[in-house]
């Protein structure tokens, strides 16, 4: 399921692959059938036995009408773009956010007078709507601009899947070079990073009079390990100082967004003092927004097909996992499928709940499939120990003597308790777990508190998937943990 982190040693054995496929494995065409060769006609049709070409086209047939049937079909769903949670809808279809818009507005507006805007650091939950208000705000800027024969330049990365620093300054140039129509000069492997900085620098120089970077999760890129500043830290710094030492003569402003609100604690000094952003903070949506969220973009199915219960059931979902607008467009598009596929006239409060496991389930399936056996290890053990406590938690004491429990019982690895806290908090990262620090007392000492943004059994039964994890009775671990937080009290 899930592949090492580089600095482990062990590896992770797997069950073994499906032997191949042997002839004598193939069932016959018919049981107790004739051989090819017997000169049977069985199936023939006009004297003539059917060939294998003659199924296949059958088969293509069958599968060509199946598809025509659909495209026939008027669906449930007009149109699927409204249930994009990405799409940047119009300005009437963005509520709750007034007082948001209204800062981002006000702060980047500068850009229509040809002057430079402030650089913003905007931090939230995921999904409360940073990214949709910063390009709603941006795509105006740029409408407005072309009037007034200003260049203006949207370069927008998500730096979830950048590695390095080099990837993201080729990325930043390659995003420059699209929004300028022009190609970029440089490789993205190979030449030094500072080669990148000069073609970003060169591409927004010849093409733009103002720019805003858009950095989306920036808090993931971290770049390597050996370097004592993260690497959004050092791209923070070299973004905020190109347009002082002369290097862009654009007016340039940053946009960093994350979901941590304590990404600032990790930038350096240097980076710090460059950047000096506005903070726009973005906090849960409540059940309530989260149904005029719906509301706005229920024209995203014909009339007449949504049940009066599928919108505040797919909100009150929503509301549960930290208000999540996301979340809730993605409910009401996946019932909308799901009620589809069944052939029915209506999405239905049956569907929301179908939906909602999906839901629920891909969205884990999809962070383990690409975390490590470690990282598995001490999410399992976490979701264990927040499945028995009463408000769904889970202290970082007790989860590492769980962990501590499941690494013997497999024989893998084990580290220290300190490593384990590292492990979880990179979990945070993709929006499944949060932590507070927390204190019962001088006696108790400081531990981190996990709280979990899904169901922590959808976790545990996802993560049992791995055989290896698969091997521990889910009694026994039970078990452990009822005993690790009796010894808490």
């Amino acid at each position: 399921m899930g592949s090492d982190d580089s600095d482990e040693s062990r590896t992770d054995p797997r069950a073994p692959e499906d032997e191949p496929t042997t002839q004598a494995d193939l069932p016959s065409s018919s049981a107790g059938g004739p051989s090819e060769d017997d000169g049977s006609t069985d199936g023939a049709t006009d004297g003539h036995p059917q060939s294998e070409q003659a199924d296949s086209e059958q088969a293509s047939r069958s599968i060509e009408e199946m598809l025509l049937e659909f495209d026939e079909q008027e669906g449930l769903i007009r149109d699927r773009s409204l249930l994009d949670p990405n799409y940047v809808v119009e300005e009437d279809r963005i509520v709750g956010r007034d007082e948001q818009l209204q800062e981002v507005t006000k702060m980047l507006r500068v850009a229509l007078g040809d002057n430079r805007p402030p650089n913003l650091f905007l931090y939230g939950p995921s999904g409360t709507g940073k990214s949709l208000i910063t390009k709603a705000v941006c795509n105006n800027i740029s409408r407005i601009c072309e009037t007034h024969d200003i260049k203006f330049g949207t370069i927008e990365v998500n730096c979830q899947d950048l590695d390095t620093l080099g990837v993201a300054v080729y990325e930043l140039a390659s995003q420059a070079a699209d929004e300028a129509g022009v190609d970029v000069d440089v490789p993205k492997h190979g030449v030094a990073t500072k080669e990148k900085w000069d073609e970003l620098y060169r591409i927004v120089n010849e093409n733009f009079d103002s720019v805003v970077f858009v950095l989306d999760e920036l808090d993931m890129l971290v770049g390597r390990r050996d370097k004592q500043d993260p690497a959004f830290s050092r791209l923070l710094y070299q973004l905020s100082r190109a347009g002082a030492n002369d290097e862009l003569a654009a007016y340039i402003s940053v946009v960093a967004i994350s979901n941590d609100a304590r990404m600032m604690e990790s930038v350096g000094s240097r980076a710090l003092s460059s950047f000096t952003p506005e903070d726009v903070h973005f906090d849960d949506y409540d059940a309530n927004q989260l149904q005029a969220i719906l509301r706005r973009r229920r024209d995203a199915f014909h009339e007449n097909v949504l049940d009066d219960d599928v919108i505040p059931l797919a909100a009150a979902f929503a509301a549960q996992t930290h208000g999540d607008a996301r979340k809730a467009i993605d409910l009401m598009r996946v019932a909308g499928e799901l009620a589809e596929r069944e052939g029915d006239e209506r999405v239905r409060e049956e569907h929301v709940r179908q939906a909602q496991d999906k839901v629920e389930k891909n969205r884990v399936l999809e962070v383990v499939r690409g975390i490590s056996t470690q990282k598995e290890l001490c999410l399992y053990a976490t979701a264990a120990v927040a499945a028995e406590t009463a408000d769904g938690s889970a202290r970082s004491t007790t989860g590492y003597r769980v962990y501590q429990f499941l690494t013997e019982s497999i024989d893998a690895d084990q580290y220290y308790q300190e490593t384990y806290v590292n492990k979880m908090k990179e979990l945070t990262t993709y929006s499944l777990v949060d932590f507070e620090r927390r204190s019962h007392g001088p006696s108790s000492g400081m531990f981190l508190e996990f709280q979990f943004g899904e169901r922590p059994e959808t976790i545990l039964e996802t993560l049992r998937e791995d055989s290896r994890i698969d091997m521990v009775s889910s009694e026994e671990v039970e078990s452990v943990v009822n005993a690790q937080i009796r010894s808490e009290t």
